[in-house]
């Protein structure tokens, strides 16, 4: 039926740059492939969910995937991967977690140390509504565990906004999943906007670092 409407072999057909190696590549892993992302972008954002999880739900409409797996894993994969950075959190203490992962690709201690403060500030309902915040929501986990924050709570508070958070990005992909052109210039937006957001954060970074080296060798003066 999609080939008669659209002409295309494939529902990922059409779907360019990082965003269709992103489709691509759901399709071909299934839904714990989904899972499997939301894993990673938890604890080291490759592409973020607001890719992923439309996409998703997208293949679930035409019939590529199973809708409600697709929640549950990838609700189950943000969920895992919070818990390492809790865990690391509460291992390592919040200051020697920082100075470790702050190394990492694309990642700022400025980055934690923000995530810090949001946790500090709103204690345990940080864990719910970060989840539901860019730039806050894969580091949140670091402090709560840093803060022994009961694990029982940690899981309840991550579940919900993690589920909340996946449930109306894969439901926006599925409500699109019959309109191909909409997902064709999705498809472009998305990759500007990655792109876009992946220079401004290199960009960043640079400046930070360049501006704490400099920083760093007028104290060594002094």
């Amino acid at each position: 039926m999609w080939t008669i409407m659209t002409g295309a072999a494939s529902p990922t057909e059409g779907l360019t740059g990082i965003v269709g190696f992103a489709a691509r590549a759901i399709d071909a892993l299934g839904e714990f492939g989904v899972g499997a992302f939301t894993l990673a972008e938890t604890v080291v954002p490759p592409i973020p969910s607001e890719v992923i999880l439309p996409l998703a739900g997208y293949l679930a409409k035409q019939g590529s995937l199973n809708l409600f797996l697709v929640f549950a894993t990838s609700t189950l994969g943000a969920y895992l991967g919070a818990l390492l950075l809790y865990l690391l959190g509460a291992k390592l203490g919040l200051d020697r977690s920082i100075r470790g992962l702050s190394k990492l690709p694309l990642v700022d201690r400025e980055d934690f140390e923000h995530a810090a403060g949001w946790f500090r500030r709103h204690g345990r309902s940080s864990i719910f509504f970060g989840r539901l915040l860019p730039g806050v929501r894969s580091l949140i986990s670091l402090p709560a565990g840093a803060a022994a924050m009961p694990l029982g709570t940690f899981t309840l508070f991550t579940l919900a906004g993690s589920g909340l958070w996946n449930g109306a990005l894969i439901g926006l992909g599925y409500l699109l999943g019959t309109q191909y052109r909409l997902i064709e210039e999705y498809s472009r937006f998305l990759n500007y906007a990655v792109y876009g957001a992946l220079a401004v954060a290199v960009v960043l970074l640079v400046l930070r670092r360049t501006k704490r080296a400099r920083a760093h060798r007028e104290d060594v003066r002094r």
